[in-house]
Protein backbone atom coordinates (compact mmCIF):
# COMPACT_ATOMS: atom_id res chain seq x y z
CA UNK A 1 0.00 0.00 0.00
CA UNK A 2 1.57 3.44 -0.69
CA UNK A 3 2.09 6.05 1.18
CA UNK A 4 -1.04 8.25 0.06
CA UNK A 5 -3.06 5.42 0.19
CA UNK A 6 -2.32 5.11 4.00
CA UNK A 7 -2.97 8.77 4.49
CA UNK A 8 -6.03 8.40 2.73
CA UNK A 9 -7.09 5.62 5.00
CA UNK A 10 -5.59 7.03 8.40
CA UNK A 11 -7.70 10.07 7.97
CA UNK A 12 -10.55 8.10 7.30
CA UNK A 13 -10.46 6.55 10.22
CA UNK A 14 -9.90 9.55 12.91
CA UNK A 15 -12.98 10.98 10.55
CA UNK A 16 -15.32 7.99 12.15
CA UNK A 17 -13.70 8.37 15.53
CA UNK A 18 -14.44 12.25 15.28
CA UNK A 19 -17.88 11.35 14.26
CA UNK A 20 -18.21 8.96 16.89
CA UNK A 21 -17.04 11.14 19.64
CA UNK A 22 -18.81 13.62 18.48
CA UNK A 23 -22.18 11.84 18.82
CA UNK A 24 -21.25 10.44 22.03
CA UNK A 25 -21.06 14.53 23.61
CA UNK A 26 -23.71 15.89 22.09
CA UNK A 27 -25.93 17.19 24.52
CA UNK A 28 -29.76 15.63 24.34
CA UNK A 29 -32.63 17.90 25.21
CA UNK A 30 -33.43 16.15 28.57
CA UNK A 31 -29.98 17.27 29.61
CA UNK A 32 -30.31 20.46 27.79
CA UNK A 33 -33.42 21.26 29.90
CA UNK A 34 -32.40 20.23 33.07
CA UNK A 35 -29.00 22.55 33.11
CA UNK A 36 -30.68 25.66 32.02
CA UNK A 37 -34.76 25.69 33.35
CA UNK A 38 -33.36 26.96 36.98
CA UNK A 39 -32.03 30.17 34.91
CA UNK A 40 -34.98 30.22 32.59
CA UNK A 41 -37.15 30.34 36.17
CA UNK A 42 -35.02 32.80 37.54
CA UNK A 43 -35.56 35.57 34.57
CA UNK A 44 -39.35 34.64 34.73
CA UNK A 45 -39.43 36.08 37.95
CA UNK A 46 -37.01 39.61 37.34
CA UNK A 47 -38.59 39.72 33.77
CA UNK A 48 -41.89 38.44 33.66
CA UNK A 49 -40.47 36.04 30.24
CA UNK A 50 -42.17 32.83 30.49
CA UNK A 51 -39.89 29.79 30.93
CA UNK A 52 -40.97 28.12 28.43
CA UNK A 53 -40.18 30.32 26.11
CA UNK A 54 -36.81 30.84 26.86
CA UNK A 55 -36.43 26.95 27.32
CA UNK A 56 -37.86 26.57 23.91
CA UNK A 57 -36.24 29.63 22.16
CA UNK A 58 -32.85 28.24 23.48
CA UNK A 59 -33.69 24.91 22.39
CA UNK A 60 -34.63 26.22 18.77
CA UNK A 61 -31.67 28.42 18.58
CA UNK A 62 -28.67 26.52 19.44
CA UNK A 63 -30.24 23.00 18.75
CA UNK A 64 -29.92 22.20 22.49
CA UNK A 65 -25.86 23.89 22.60
CA UNK A 66 -25.03 21.86 19.66
CA UNK A 67 -24.96 24.22 16.96
CA UNK A 68 -21.84 25.60 15.58
CA UNK A 69 -22.71 29.19 16.72
CA UNK A 70 -23.67 28.38 19.66
CA UNK A 71 -20.72 25.85 20.70
CA UNK A 72 -18.18 28.85 19.30
CA UNK A 73 -19.63 31.83 20.76
CA UNK A 74 -22.41 30.97 23.63
CA UNK A 75 -25.01 32.11 21.64
CA UNK A 76 -28.00 30.08 22.75
CA UNK A 77 -30.39 32.25 21.15
CA UNK A 78 -29.10 33.59 17.92
CA UNK A 79 -28.89 37.31 18.79
CA UNK A 80 -27.22 39.40 16.23
CA UNK A 81 -24.71 42.16 17.11
CA UNK A 82 -26.97 45.41 15.89
CA UNK A 83 -25.50 49.03 16.55
CA UNK A 84 -25.27 49.12 19.95
CA UNK A 85 -23.46 46.06 21.12
CA UNK A 86 -20.20 46.59 22.76
CA UNK A 87 -18.96 43.15 23.47
CA UNK A 88 -17.02 40.66 21.46
CA UNK A 89 -18.67 39.22 17.92
CA UNK A 90 -18.56 36.18 16.05
CA UNK A 91 -19.45 35.91 12.03
CA UNK A 92 -21.55 33.08 10.92
CA UNK A 93 -23.79 32.44 7.82
CA UNK A 94 -27.14 33.18 8.98
CA UNK A 95 -29.57 34.58 6.54
CA UNK A 96 -26.58 36.34 4.87
CA UNK A 97 -23.49 34.81 4.58
CA UNK A 98 -20.62 36.14 7.40
CA UNK A 99 -23.51 38.02 9.50
CA UNK A 100 -22.18 39.46 12.92
CA UNK A 101 -23.44 37.84 15.95
CA UNK A 102 -23.08 38.45 19.70
CA UNK A 103 -20.10 36.67 21.70
CA UNK A 104 -20.22 35.35 25.22
CA UNK A 105 -17.88 34.33 28.00
CA UNK A 106 -20.61 31.99 28.89
CA UNK A 107 -23.97 30.36 28.27
CA UNK A 108 -25.60 31.84 31.64
CA UNK A 109 -24.30 35.30 30.26
CA UNK A 110 -26.10 34.43 26.69
CA UNK A 111 -29.43 33.51 29.04
CA UNK A 112 -29.35 36.86 30.80
CA UNK A 113 -28.33 39.16 27.64
CA UNK A 114 -31.37 37.34 26.27
CA UNK A 115 -33.68 38.51 29.16
CA UNK A 116 -32.24 41.92 28.81
CA UNK A 117 -32.79 42.42 25.15
CA UNK A 118 -36.37 41.60 25.46
CA UNK A 119 -37.04 43.63 27.95
CA UNK A 120 -35.42 46.82 26.75
CA UNK A 121 -36.42 46.46 23.00
CA UNK A 122 -39.51 48.89 22.39
CA UNK A 123 -40.77 46.22 20.06
CA UNK A 124 -41.33 43.49 22.43
CA UNK A 125 -43.00 46.05 24.67
CA UNK A 126 -46.35 44.74 23.95
CA UNK A 127 -45.15 41.04 24.91
CA UNK A 128 -45.29 41.65 28.54
CA UNK A 129 -48.67 42.18 28.44
CA UNK A 130 -49.28 38.29 28.79
CA UNK A 131 -49.46 36.37 31.50
CA UNK A 132 -46.17 34.41 31.75
CA UNK A 133 -47.96 31.02 31.27
CA UNK A 134 -49.82 32.43 27.96
CA UNK A 135 -46.77 30.36 26.13
CA UNK A 136 -48.90 30.24 22.39
CA UNK A 137 -49.47 34.54 23.06
CA UNK A 138 -45.55 35.09 23.57
CA UNK A 139 -44.65 32.84 20.42
CA UNK A 140 -46.95 34.59 18.35
CA UNK A 141 -45.57 38.11 19.65
CA UNK A 142 -41.88 36.97 19.11
CA UNK A 143 -42.78 36.20 15.89
CA UNK A 144 -44.90 39.11 14.96
CA UNK A 145 -42.04 41.74 16.10
CA UNK A 146 -39.45 39.86 13.99
CA UNK A 147 -37.24 37.87 16.11
CA UNK A 148 -36.80 35.74 13.85
CA UNK A 149 -37.58 34.90 9.66
CA UNK A 150 -38.71 31.13 9.67
CA UNK A 151 -42.42 31.54 8.74
CA UNK A 152 -43.78 28.92 11.44
CA UNK A 153 -41.45 30.28 13.83
CA UNK A 154 -44.25 30.71 16.52
CA UNK A 155 -45.51 26.83 15.68
CA UNK A 156 -42.10 25.36 15.75
CA UNK A 157 -41.67 27.01 19.48
CA UNK A 158 -45.09 25.98 20.38
CA UNK A 159 -44.39 22.24 19.42
CA UNK A 160 -41.18 22.01 21.83
CA UNK A 161 -43.30 23.67 24.54
CA UNK A 162 -45.97 21.00 24.33
CA UNK A 163 -44.25 18.22 23.40
CA UNK A 164 -41.75 18.66 26.57
CA UNK A 165 -44.11 19.98 29.00
CA UNK A 166 -42.37 23.27 29.33
CA UNK A 167 -45.63 24.91 30.26
CA UNK A 168 -45.62 23.21 33.90
CA UNK A 169 -42.28 25.91 34.41
CA UNK A 170 -44.55 28.65 34.12
CA UNK A 171 -46.55 27.68 36.73
CA UNK A 172 -45.73 28.23 40.54
CA UNK A 173 -43.64 25.38 42.14
CA UNK A 174 -43.08 24.88 38.23
CA UNK A 175 -39.33 23.21 38.67
CA UNK A 176 -41.00 20.51 40.99
CA UNK A 177 -44.15 19.74 38.73
CA UNK A 178 -41.76 19.10 35.71
CA UNK A 179 -39.52 17.05 37.88
CA UNK A 180 -42.55 15.12 38.94
CA UNK A 181 -43.81 15.24 35.23
CA UNK A 182 -43.01 11.46 34.21
CA UNK A 183 -44.95 10.22 37.40
CA UNK A 184 -47.93 12.30 36.03
CA UNK A 185 -50.06 12.46 32.78
CA UNK A 186 -50.64 15.73 32.04
CA UNK A 187 -52.61 16.03 28.57
CA UNK A 188 -53.77 20.05 28.76
CA UNK A 189 -51.51 22.44 28.93
CA UNK A 190 -54.25 25.01 28.98
CA UNK A 191 -56.38 23.15 31.22
CA UNK A 192 -54.21 21.59 33.61
CA UNK A 193 -54.09 24.43 36.84
CA UNK A 194 -57.90 24.71 36.48
CA UNK A 195 -58.34 21.01 36.67
CA UNK A 196 -56.94 21.39 40.25
CA UNK A 197 -60.03 23.79 41.41
CA UNK A 198 -61.85 22.44 44.87
CA UNK A 199 -65.11 24.05 43.85
CA UNK A 200 -67.15 24.32 40.65
CA UNK A 201 -68.27 27.37 39.26
CA UNK A 202 -71.70 28.78 39.87
CA UNK A 203 -74.40 28.73 36.73
CA UNK A 204 -76.16 31.48 36.62
CA UNK A 205 -78.06 33.52 33.54
CA UNK A 206 -79.65 36.30 35.99
CA UNK A 207 -78.29 39.99 34.88
CA UNK A 208 -78.11 41.30 38.58
CA UNK A 209 -74.88 38.69 39.26
CA UNK A 210 -72.70 38.75 41.87
CA UNK A 211 -69.20 37.84 41.04
CA UNK A 212 -67.98 36.40 44.13
CA UNK A 213 -70.98 33.69 43.45
CA UNK A 214 -68.16 32.40 40.52
CA UNK A 215 -65.44 32.62 42.95
CA UNK A 216 -63.35 29.10 42.65
CA UNK A 217 -60.63 28.39 44.94
CA UNK A 218 -57.31 26.51 43.15
CA UNK A 219 -55.10 25.96 45.73
CA UNK A 220 -52.78 27.52 48.42
CA UNK A 221 -49.10 28.66 47.40
CA UNK A 222 -46.82 30.60 49.41
CA UNK A 223 -49.10 31.71 52.17
CA UNK A 224 -51.83 33.02 49.62
CA UNK A 225 -55.04 30.96 48.90
CA UNK A 226 -54.89 31.49 44.82
CA UNK A 227 -58.51 31.85 43.21
CA UNK A 228 -60.39 32.11 39.60
CA UNK A 229 -62.82 33.85 38.51
CA UNK A 230 -63.68 34.35 34.71
CA UNK A 231 -61.08 31.83 34.02
CA UNK A 232 -58.41 34.29 35.75
CA UNK A 233 -56.55 33.27 38.41
CA UNK A 234 -56.14 36.22 41.37
CA UNK A 235 -54.93 36.16 45.06
CA UNK A 236 -56.10 38.85 47.95
CA UNK A 237 -53.93 41.21 48.95
CA UNK A 238 -52.74 41.02 52.75
CA UNK A 239 -51.90 43.69 55.38
CA UNK A 240 -48.66 45.66 54.31
CA UNK A 241 -48.76 44.00 50.83
CA UNK A 242 -46.57 45.05 48.00
CA UNK A 243 -46.57 43.96 44.25
CA UNK A 244 -42.80 43.60 44.52
CA UNK A 245 -43.45 40.65 47.19
CA UNK A 246 -46.52 38.88 45.10
CA UNK A 247 -44.47 39.08 42.61
CA UNK A 248 -41.55 37.39 44.03
CA UNK A 249 -44.29 34.42 45.69
CA UNK A 250 -45.35 33.84 42.07
CA UNK A 251 -42.73 34.78 39.54
CA UNK A 252 -43.88 37.74 38.27
CA UNK A 253 -42.53 41.33 37.96
CA UNK A 254 -44.05 44.16 39.68
CA UNK A 255 -44.21 45.75 36.29
CA UNK A 256 -46.50 42.99 34.86
CA UNK A 257 -48.82 42.67 37.95
CA UNK A 258 -49.62 46.84 37.87
CA UNK A 259 -50.30 45.76 33.83
CA UNK A 260 -52.69 42.52 34.93
CA UNK A 261 -54.48 44.94 37.39
CA UNK A 262 -54.70 48.23 34.73
CA UNK A 263 -52.27 50.37 37.07
CA UNK A 264 -50.53 52.71 35.02
CA UNK A 265 -49.05 54.17 38.32
CA UNK A 266 -45.63 52.67 38.50
CA UNK A 267 -45.72 53.46 42.65
CA UNK A 268 -49.17 51.78 42.78
CA UNK A 269 -49.45 49.35 45.63
CA UNK A 270 -52.67 46.64 46.19
CA UNK A 271 -54.82 47.93 48.97
CA UNK A 272 -55.50 45.12 51.64
CA UNK A 273 -58.18 42.58 50.95
CA UNK A 274 -58.50 43.69 47.23
CA UNK A 275 -57.74 41.31 44.35
CA UNK A 276 -54.92 40.96 42.58
CA UNK A 277 -54.67 39.74 39.56
CA UNK A 278 -51.59 36.91 38.52
CA UNK A 279 -52.51 36.83 34.89
CA UNK A 280 -54.26 38.85 32.09
CA UNK A 281 -57.73 39.61 32.55
CA UNK A 282 -60.53 38.74 29.87
CA UNK A 283 -62.32 40.89 27.51
CA UNK A 284 -64.91 40.06 28.60
CA UNK A 285 -67.39 37.96 30.97
CA UNK A 286 -67.39 34.47 29.71
CA UNK A 287 -70.86 33.46 31.79
CA UNK A 288 -73.95 33.52 30.79
CA UNK A 289 -74.89 36.89 32.08
CA UNK A 290 -74.63 39.88 30.04
CA UNK A 291 -75.01 42.74 32.59
CA UNK A 292 -74.36 44.34 35.77
CA UNK A 293 -76.21 45.85 37.84
CA UNK A 294 -73.73 48.74 39.23
CA UNK A 295 -73.73 49.67 42.97
CA UNK A 296 -72.90 52.82 44.53
CA UNK A 297 -69.27 53.81 44.47
CA UNK A 298 -68.62 51.45 41.53
CA UNK A 299 -66.49 52.42 38.52
CA UNK A 300 -65.17 51.17 35.13
CA UNK A 301 -61.79 49.69 36.81
CA UNK A 302 -63.72 48.54 40.09
CA UNK A 303 -66.14 46.38 37.48
CA UNK A 304 -63.41 45.02 35.71
CA UNK A 305 -61.38 44.09 38.88
CA UNK A 306 -64.93 41.84 39.99
CA UNK A 307 -65.46 40.08 36.99
CA UNK A 308 -61.54 39.66 35.52
CA UNK A 309 -62.43 42.29 32.72
CA UNK A 310 -60.10 44.44 31.22
CA UNK A 311 -60.74 48.32 32.34
CA UNK A 312 -60.40 49.36 28.94
CA UNK A 313 -62.58 46.40 27.73
CA UNK A 314 -65.07 47.59 29.95
CA UNK A 315 -65.40 51.01 28.92
CA UNK A 316 -65.53 50.20 25.06
CA UNK A 317 -68.56 47.49 25.74
CA UNK A 318 -70.80 50.31 26.91
CA UNK A 319 -68.94 53.47 24.84
CA UNK A 320 -67.99 55.30 28.44
CA UNK A 321 -66.38 58.44 28.33
CA UNK A 322 -63.26 59.41 30.23
CA UNK A 323 -63.73 59.14 34.34
CA UNK A 324 -67.73 58.65 33.41
CA UNK A 325 -69.22 58.03 37.45
CA UNK A 326 -71.58 55.25 37.26
CA UNK A 327 -75.21 55.25 39.02
CA UNK A 328 -76.17 53.26 41.58
CA UNK A 329 -78.76 50.95 39.72
CA UNK A 330 -76.87 51.41 36.45
CA UNK A 331 -77.33 48.24 33.80
CA UNK A 332 -74.11 47.84 31.72
CA UNK A 333 -72.47 45.30 29.65
CA UNK A 334 -70.11 42.42 30.94
CA UNK A 335 -70.03 40.95 27.51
Amino acid sequence: MTFSKKAILLSGILLCISVQLGAQVRQTREEYISRYMPIAIAHMERYGIPASITMAQGILESDCGNSLLSMKSNNHFGIKCKRNWTGDKVYHDDDAKGECFRSYPSVEASYRDHAEFLDSQPRYDSLFAYSSDDYKSWARGLKAAGYATAPDYAQRLTRIIEENQLYLLDRPDGERLYASRMGRKVTDPEGWFADQSSVEPAAGASPAIDPDNYRVTINAHNGYNVYQTNGVHYVLAKENDTFENIGRKFRLSPRNLRKFNDLKDKKAQPVPGEAVYIERKRKRWEGNSRHHICRQGETAYSVGQSYAIRTRSIEKLNKFRKDEELAAGREIRIK
